[in-house]
Formats: structure tokens, C-alpha cells, sequence
């Protein structure tokens, strides 16, 4: 029978596997590549998660931090039954769609735009970092998992700009932001930007990555900056 990780080792199991989900995708990724990070044998692995599927719902469940890790007594962590990797992550979803850009559309008076934008973007930066790892393990392994892919790429991403680009398109009409022939450009260029720097920096594989000192509230405020003065019409006067 494998012998268990021991109480303090799971966070490092989720760390690693995390690691090489990210590293690797869904397929490629093996249980002996997450012993291997770990120093262990598979079979130790194996008292704590029953599987690839097993350690991939784990991921995404525990990797931020946002929920208690599991107690031994319930080890191994079983195989997500049918849906519930994807109920899982609709419901993380749900956590970071909950945006404050929903709340100002359905104003009926709009505040200046400058004071819009700036909430929009450092809002979903928040959410995005609360998310991180969560939101890079989907990103990544949902091409592979047709189930999970049609949730992410439609009614998460897909969804997200969409609403971005209607509030930018009424926020024109009203003449609080310029005109544009491409709104939907716009908004996928919010939001992509935005994931870039609140997700995808922190697993840059490039050769010599860029790195910033910067802390988190000041890229915030950088991107929210940059929105406005591109967009407010408030910002000509």
C-alpha cells in the first residue's frame, strides 16, 4: 500500500503539480514527472492524490490558497466524478466575473469616465491575482478537455470581452469615451493586457524573461492610467 504524504508535504504535491500542468498541458503531464519535482517515489504521490484527473481538480481547487487544504483522512483525494471538473471551475469563474464593470454598466447615471475605467481595470486586476494559478491551469489545460474548453473560451473569456465591449460602445454613445471602429478590439486588448500582467508574467518561459520590480498596485495603477488616457474623453479637456 503506497505509504502517504505526510500532513505538510500536500501544499508542496499541489505546488508541483501546478508546475507541471502549466509546464506540460493536460496529456503530456505524468504522475512521475510530479514525483520527480518532488523528490519522491509515484507511489507516494499516489497516497494522496488517486490520479492525474484527481490532482488536477486539486490545482485548481487549492493552488491559490482560497480553500483549506484536505486533512489526511481524506486521502487520496478521489477522481473528479462526471461534470465536476467543470462545475468547479464555473464556480471559480463565477468569483472572478463578479466584476465591478457589471455593477457601473447598469448605472443610470455614469460617473466620469476616467473614474470608470480606473475602478473597471483595478478591479479586475484584483480578481485576476486572487485567481492566478487557477486561472493559468485552465488557460492551459482546457484545450485539451472539450467539456472545460467550451466553458473557458466561451462563457468565461468570450463573455468577459463581449460585456467589456458593450459598456465601451454606450459609454461612446453617451460621448464620455471616443469613438471607435473597433470596440471589440478594444476590450479584448483590456482584458488580454490585463491577464498578461496579473497571470501569465509569472510563468514567462522565455529565455531571459522580463522581470519588474514593480509591486502589484503600481502595474495596477500603470494599465488603469493607460486606459484612460487612451480611451476618456475627459482626458482632452
Amino acid at each position: 500500500m503506497p505509504r502517504p504524504i505526510p500532513a505538510g508535504r500536500l501544499a508542496s504535491l499541489i505546488e508541483a503539480g501546478t508546475a507541471v500542468f502549466v509546464a506540460q498541458g493536460y496529456r503530456r503531464a505524468q504522475m512521475q514527472d510530479v514525483a520527480d519535482a518532488l523528490g519522491v517515489a509515484k507511489g507516494t504521490v499516489y497516497g494522496a492524490v488517486a490520479g492525474k484527473d484527481a490532482l488536477l481538480l486539486a490545482c485548481i481547487r487549492y493552488a491559490d490558497g482560497l480553500a483549506p487544504l484536505p486533512e489526511p483522512e481524506a486521502w487520496p483525494l478521489p477522481a473528479p466524478t462526471d461534470g465536476e471538473l467543470v462545475t468547479v471551475v464555473a464556480q471559480r469563474l463565477g468569483e472572478v466575473a463578479d466584476l465591478q464593470l457589471f455593477r457601473i454598466a447598469a448605472r443610470p447615471q455614469p460617473d466620469p469616465a476616467v473614474a470608470e475605467i480606473t475602478s473597471i481595470v483595478t478591479d479586475l486586476m484584483a480578481r485576476l491575482t486572487r485567481h492566478r494559478r487557477a486561472i493559468k491551469l485552465v488557460d492551459r489545460c482546457a484545450p485539451e478537455i472539450d467539456d472545460l474548453a467550451q466553458l473557458w473560451f466561451g462563457t468565461g473569456r468570450a463573455r468577459l470581452v463581449e460585456q467589456l465591449r458593450d459598456y465601451l460602445v454606450r459609454r461612446a454613445e453617451q460621448g464620455l469615451l471616443r469613438p471607435s471602429p473597433a470596440f471589440d478590439v478594444l476590450a479584448r486588448t483590456v482584458v488580454e493586457t490585463c491577464v498578461l500582467w496579473a497571470v501569465h508574467r509569472h510563468w514567462d518561459p522565455a529565455p531571459l524573461p522580463f522581470h519588474t520590480t514593480q509591486p502589484e498596485d503600481v502595474i495596477t495603477a500603470t494599465l488603469a492610467e493607460l486606459f484612460a488616457a487612451a480611451l476618456a474623453t475627459d482626458r482632452d479637456s
